[in-house]
């Protein structure tokens, strides 16, 4: 479990990359393949006023949140088909604030998104553990907002780190909460 930190921004600190290993692409892909089932966890029980509650000032509500990490990890799933299939592909940024307000985040209850996620998951990680370590080293991405070309092993870990982020949003407000 990762060491929480006092910043609500980022409970977890923000993703730092790191070298390729064996032992860290098992983390890794572990964090990915359970993802859904720690996310759900972490909202059970919660009541409708609880899941509109934002996890601090300014921030999204728990019910966003949840929503966001479909959104998100949806787009992922996209961006590694696309590494894997095609050199160094542009990948299409979006507006994830946006999103966050649009009417079927607003309106579609959080157990459809947990829903997806339990599939999408399960599609991604099938994908990604057949994924060489030479692929994790040399298929890349271009990414044209931040002007730079991404590892798929970056990628990884930056996946794998947002659904831990946005568990801790959640986890650690409950702790504030004492829900």
């Amino acid at each position: 479990m990762p060491t929480l930190t006092a910043d609500l921004r980022y409970p977890i600190g923000n993703y730092e990359p790191k070298p390729f290993s064996i032992e860290q692409k098992i983390e890794w892909l572990a964090d990915i393949k359970f993802l859904p089932v720690i996310l759900e966890n972490a909202i059970l029980n919660l009541d409708e006023a609880q899941l509109k509650t934002s996890y601090r000032n300014g921030g999204w509500t728990v019910h966003q949140l949840v929503h966001h990490v479909a959104d998100s990890h949806m787009n992922a799933y996209i961006r590694f088909k696309l590494a894997l299939t095609e050199d160094n592909p542009t990948i299409k940024p979006y507006e994830e604030k946006l999103w966050a307000e649009l009417h079927d985040v607003e309106k579609l209850p959080v157990n459809i998104s947990i829903t997806l996620l339990h599939a999408l998951h399960a599609r991604w990680f099938e994908a990604l553990k057949y994924v060489t370590d030479d692929e994790w080293n040399n298929r890349t991405v271009f990414h044209p907002e931040h002007k730079k070309t991404m590892r798929l092993w970056y990628l990884l870990g930056m996946y794998a780190w947002h659904g831990k982020h946005h568990v801790a949003h959640i986890t650690s407000l409950r702790e504030r909460m004492k829900w």
